[in-house]
């Protein structure tokens, strides 16, 4: 399995538009002009979220993958992760058949969305195995201590294969944004009860204090996910210039906790 990078881009989301930020990626020719610009900023990896010609959230195959290959000779060596994020927008059967179609060779899946009730299982259990058989590595996408444990619960009876996995945690809302987030130390609490696996783990985090909480996530061991999907501010409040400006504040933050790479 690929490791996760250490700094990862997420420079739109499926939310954020130009009215949030001017400098905010929409379009893929954004998308490709900020991988770009982000990786000479430190990144080494991105997270792609592309949209319809009206803006909104997008999961189509084809598209994904036209963007994939015009990043490949973009942004030779950066990770290349796409999002399966129902947004609102999708079912968790067309999620599945996206990356079906697709067999990306990175993707993230929210659990939530692909267990949102019990009689679920049966699916997300063919899916996740499926994706296991053909190299699509899942970084599994959990909200709360609460869906850290549910996954370890799953992991432990059987229902997501393997046994080292990649996790992306989040802490904060677009809500709420830090305001009332839970500590990362609940979040490692949970996942260390799971003694038969391994994680490779990344976090992302909402609002001013998002530099703070990735340096905290680099001194327990995980890597860093940061940009405008996330968070439009540098730490000292400013708003941040553009996705580059945010990478080149929290690489520098990471450098000085970690030294030189």
């Amino acid at each position: 399995m690929t490791p996760l990078p250490r700094l990862m881009v997420a420079p739109n989301g499926a939310r954020r538009g130009h009215a949030d930020h001017a400098a905010l990626p929409v379009t893929d020719e954004e998308v490709v002009q900020t991988a770009r610009a982000c990786q000479e900023a430190g990144a080494d990896g991105i997270h792609l979220h592309i949209r319809d010609e009206a803006g909104l959230h997008l999961l189509d195959a084809g598209r994904y993958q036209a963007l994939l290959d015009r990043l490949c000779g973009e942004v030779p060596g950066m990770y290349l992760q796409v999002t399966s994020e129902a947004a609102g927008r999708y079912s968790a059967e067309e999620q599945r058949e996206m990356m079906r179609a697709l067999r990306p060779a990175h993707v993230s899946v929210a659990l939530r969305e692909m267990v949102r009730a019990k009689e679920d299982w049966a699916e997300a259990y063919a899916f996740y195995h499926w994706a296991a058989d053909n190299a699509v590595e899942v970084q599994h996408i959990l909200y709360s201590p609460e869906e850290v444990a549910g996954f370890v619960r799953a992991l432990e009876d059987g229902k997501i294969p393997g046994d080292h996995h990649l996790i992306q945690l989040v802490r904060g809302s677009y809500a709420e944004g830090e305001a009332g987030a839970t500590p990362l130390a609940a979040y490692l609490a949970e996942m260390d009860r799971a003694d038969s696996h391994s994680f490779d783990w990344m976090l992302c985090a909402f609002g001013r204090g998002e530099t703070a909480s990735l340096v905290e996530a680099a001194q327990n061991g995980g890597k860093a996910r940061s940009g405008f999907e996330n968070s439009l501010w540098n730490s000292d409040g400013s708003l941040a210039a553009d996705n580059a400006a945010r990478i080149r504040e929290v690489d520098a933050a990471l450098r000085a906790v970690s030294g030189p790479l």
